[in-house]
């Protein structure tokens, strides 16, 4: 059996530990709702914008057709990867990059990987995996600005034909307990599935104008979307993670005390029997 004095430093060290993460734990609760909010008042937008421009993109006329539009056989594909730059997120990085690594080796094309995010960046470098681009640092705060570069490395690939589709790899955001890998086609944009009768628009100046300022915003709306969704469920995951990781030292703590109270009490029963055996020794040879 350990020492007493082992078991007070092993009881101090879990509970230095247990402060660290009931600390993380705040501080992600207190991320998370503001994380929450935001991605779940972008999602109107998002989709809003997706549906337009598939709209948009069935009424253009015969000309040419805008290089984002432009539909391929399916060489080789690009992967938007997105993960958290640091750990302490459950089975977040995990689950994405298990789903990351079944649709890249389950794509018959080749294929090219940006990745969002130290986690991403290091599994697949370790993996050989070339790697298109790499963006680090912007999983937490999620800022449009840091969705613009992302864009424009996607576009740039896509219309100099260096990949023929783009696809979003990201978690997301369902609920604080859950946050679901998973895989949307970012180019060529896909016309929305028509219910009943299709809407006819009247257009100012013309379709084609009209795309052609709006799909580059379309992109960097999508890519930021999934910067927020990630951002929401890095948050939630590390929430629960932190909280579980608690709970496991404040049991480890009570475990050790317990444990320790039975080495003290055999600890003192020692010593009295020692002191009542020498008590009678001394009264024998008296």
């Amino acid at each position: 059996m350990p020492s007493l004095r082992d078991i007070r430093r092993r009881i101090r060290s879990v509970r230095n530990t247990a402060q660290i993460t009931r600390a993380m734990q705040m501080v992600a609760a207190s991320r998370m709702r503001r994380a929450q909010t935001r991605v779940l008042a972008a999602r109107p937008y998002s989709d809003a914008v997706r549906v337009m421009l598939g709209e948009l993109s069935q009424q253009r006329g015969e000309g040419d057709v805008h290089p984002l539009l432009q539909v391929r056989p399916e060489r080789r594909v690009g992967y938007i990867v997105y993960t958290t730059d640091r750990a302490f997120a459950g089975g977040l990085n995990s689950n994405t990059l298990r789903r990351a690594t079944t649709e890249v080796l389950g794509q018959p094309a080749e294929s090219d990987v940006i990745t969002i995010g130290r986690k991403g960046q290091d599994f697949f470098a370790r993996r050989g995996r070339r790697l298109l681009a790499t963006f680090t640092g912007i999983s937490e705060r999620a800022d449009y600005m840091d969705a613009v570069p992302i864009a424009r490395v996607v576009m740039d690939a896509y219309t100099s034909q260096s990949v023929d589709a783009v696809y979003l790899v990201y978690p997301h955001f369902v609920s604080t307990l859950t946050q679901a890998p998973t895989v949307r086609k970012l180019l060529p944009l896909e016309p929305p599935e028509q219910h009943g009768t299709p809407l006819e628009f009247i257009i100012e100046p013309n379709p084609e104008a009209i795309l052609n300022q709006l799909l580059p915003r379309y992109v960097e709306v999508q890519v930021y979307q999934a910067l927020l969704e990630l951002s929401a469920s890095e948050q939630s995951a590390r929430l629960v993670a932190m909280q579980s990781a608690t709970d496991n030292a404040n049991e480890l703590i009570q475990e050790l005390t317990l444990t320790y109270n039975k080495a003290r009490q055999a600890a003192i029963t020692k010593e009295i029997s020692e002191i009542a055996g020498a008590a009678e020794a001394l009264a024998a040879a008296g």
